[in-house]
């Protein structure tokens, strides 16, 4: 759903501020599906998403002399009843499951993320403890494993037997 730029987005969604301004700065979503979406202009729109969903937030940023930020953020949007941590441009916040900054690092989960894809999933639909994890290695210097189909089968299988 599209809205005038007038218009709020519905309560209850997890909204996150794109922003494009050519080899300057750069927010998007990587993958997710937002629910809601509210276009400011041609360089800014506001995206929401429900209670539950998860999305990837790729920020970047140069000035003159190069990159000055680069970072990717794993978010599940939460209940508004729920605890929630915070993170620049979105809003009120969410369940942060992966924080990663810097190139090299940001590129290694731009990859895990192409496999997922590449295996037929949707990154969205990853168990939220393989980006726990992804993040934990990553921060530690480790090597974060790739996600397969048998682990998503696993925690299908999981979830069907919480429910």
């Amino acid at each position: 759903m599209t809205r005038s730029p007038q218009s709020t987005p519905r309560a209850g969604l997890t909204t996150v501020e794109l922003i494009w301004i050519e080899k300057r700065i750069e927010h998007r979503i990587r993958f997710g599906r937002p629910a809601d979406q509210t276009i400011i202009d041609t360089r800014r729109r506001v995206v929401g998403f429900a209670p539950g969903s998860v999305f990837a937030f790729v920020r970047w940023a140069a000035n003159d002399f190069g990159t000055v930020v680069s970072r990717i953020d794993i978010v599940r949007a939460v209940l508004p009843s729920e605890a929630y941590q915070t993170l620049p441009y979105v809003r009120p916040g969410g369940e942060i499951l992966l924080k990663i900054a810097g190139w090299d690092k940001v590129e290694r989960v731009l990859q895990l993320i192409d496999a997922i894809e590449a295996i037929g999933l949707d990154p969205a639909d990853a168990a939220p403890d393989y980006w726990c994890q992804t993040h934990n290695r990553l921060v530690a210097g480790g090597t974060p494993r790739v996600y397969s189909l048998e682990q998503h089968r696993a925690f299908l299988l999981r979830k069907r037997a919480t429910s």
